[in-house]
């Protein structure tokens, strides 16, 4: 593993050499076009699903007579999306990554129509499970497909291209899973998406199958799967679901599967992620802990956030909504600013930078509290910390691949996922108990009316995740591996 140094021109080339055919290639090039439109094109799908489910679930749980296992709809995607994602690192390393993404895609589409033809609740939830095994075996396969046929030079440009995919759906998901929901029925916000994902499908699975279909080497084509790995992934996808529930009833008796989840969550986190993660190591290890940092502290704030302006400034749940629809944007132009060439060598600095507009984001947020300060004001923070964020988790992802030798790209890759979304649960769960130990009230999810919240709660919330991602401005000095 070599350090992360400026790469400075080649000084072998002189002014008269030819230029190189391929140094003038895009991302929508004639070799790369059908394959960028066709993975963008699943990002965006996801991205479509992730914005417009969460209008729809409130009425389904209602609907199915489920109010009161509604969290377990969000808990049980996310532990099923965690084993996902280590079994697309072992297989894409070993065999190639068009057979995760083959089978993660069948298994989300899958997901989507038993959840939506579901007739009981618990049908429901099981097939948020089926659709989050195959979330997370999707998000793993695609990085590794950057990573093979992808030159280091263009990983940037189609990291933001994945950025910008979230952008249309962050405004537009919510307004038409509204619409859907109260014109056809919640049902067909679910059901109506796997037809959608037939086109990238047939763009992009050509083309991986001949440019990163198969193993590195024919040796690693009949490689068994690491099955300490995969005990390791289904202690971490067990024990995250257990804290799960122990966070959402805070009784005594809660402290059992809590403390059980904890036994299990421990040893599976340091058997999966780098070694040295927890201490910030420099290089691989830091990225890998900067981008849990920054994706929990971020989005558990932003959790919140709708909720807030409803309960505590009386925004229509639509309206406050909105508030946050400019960070779509800001989050795009972010990362499409560390997309360019001229700023690679100062990636770092503005990997520092990002993370002080995520913490002065998230640490002005809860001055809305303060009636006299218009709600707007938040909604220009949340865009500032946006735009941070959008510098941040792309960079974190070009990076790894920097850092990772061809045939870890899949294992590692599943580790920068695994602190990205272990990061969500645990400090969402941390923020959830202290906003409802200090009188929060009940929340459920996205903006729903909060019985009895106070202002304090919103601010035990903010305030440590500000903490949380001042950390990540001190990760980012750490990218870098000391030079020999």
């Amino acid at each position: 593993m070599t350090a992360l140094e400026p790469r400075g021109p080649d000084l072998a080339k002189t002014s008269d050499a030819p230029p190189d055919p391929a140094a003038e290639e895009k991302v929508l090039s004639r070799s790369y076009r059908a394959l960028s439109i066709g993975i963008v094109s699943v990002v965006l799908l996801i991205a479509f699903e992730a914005t417009a489910v969460g209008t729809a679930m409130p009425v389904a749980a209602r609907e199915l007579d489920g109010v009161s296992l509604y969290a377990f709809a969000f808990s049980g995607y996310f532990t099923t999306s965690l084993f996902g994602m280590v079994l697309a690192g072992q297989w894409s390393d070993r065999r190639g990554p068009l057979g995760p993404l083959t089978a993660g895609i069948a298994s989300f589409g899958a997901g989507l129509l038993l959840a939506g033809t579901a007739g009981a609740m618990w049908v429901f939830i099981l097939g948020r499970a089926v659709q989050g095994l195959g979330g997370g075996l999707v998000i793993v396969a695609l990085y590794v497909v950057v990573g093979r046929v992808y030159p280091e030079r263009l990983r940037p440009a189609i990291m933001a291209a994945f950025a910008a995919s979230w952008v249309v759906p962050s405004i537009v998901g919510p307004l038409a899973s509204g619409a859907v929901t109260e014109h056809l029925g919640w049902r067909w916000v679910f059901i109506g998406i796997p037809v959608l994902v037939v086109f990238p499908l047939a763009l992009a699975l050509p083309q991986i199958r001949r440019r990163a279909g198969g193993p590195l080497d024919d040796s690693a084509g009949g490689a068994s799967f690491d099955r300490r790995r995969i005990r390791l992934a289904l202690g971490i996808s067990l024990g995250a679901g257990l804290l799960q529930y122990a966070a959402q009833d805070l009784r005594w008796l809660s402290l059992v599967p809590g403390a059980v989840g904890a036994a299990l969550l421990v040893p599976a986190v340091l058997g999966l992620l780098p070694r040295g993660t927890y201490r910030a190591a420099r290089g691989l290890p830091s990225v890998v802990l900067l981008r849990g940092v920054a994706a929990g502290s971020f989005i558990a704030a932003e959790s919140f956030v709708p909720l807030m302006l409803v309960t505590q400034r009386g925004l229509s749940p639509t309206m406050a909504g909105f508030s946050l629809a400019a960070g779509g944007v800001t989050w795009a132009v972010g990362s499409w600013v560390q997309s360019r060439p001229r700023v690679e060598p100062y990636r770092e600095r503005l990997m520092t930078l990002g993370m002080v507009l995520v913490a002065a984001s998230i640490a002005a947020a809860p001055s809305v509290l303060i009636s006299s300060v218009p709600a707007w004001t938040l909604a220009v923070a949340w865009a500032f910390g946006c735009f941070g964020m959008g510098l941040v988790i792309a960079s974190s992802s070009v990076l790894l691949l920097q850092l990772s030798a061809p045939e870890e790209a899949g294992t590692n890759s599943a580790a920068l996922q695994i602190s990205d979304a272990l990061s969500n649960v645990v400090l969402l769960a941390a923020g959830g108990a202290a906003f409802a130990a200090l009188g929060g009230g009940s929340v459920s999810h996205a903006a729903t009316a909060a019985s009895g919240s106070h202002p304090g709660a919103f601010a035990a919330v903010f305030l440590p995740m500000a903490g949380v991602a001042l950390v990540g401005a001190w990760v980012t000095t750490r990218l870098r591996e000391e030079s020999r």
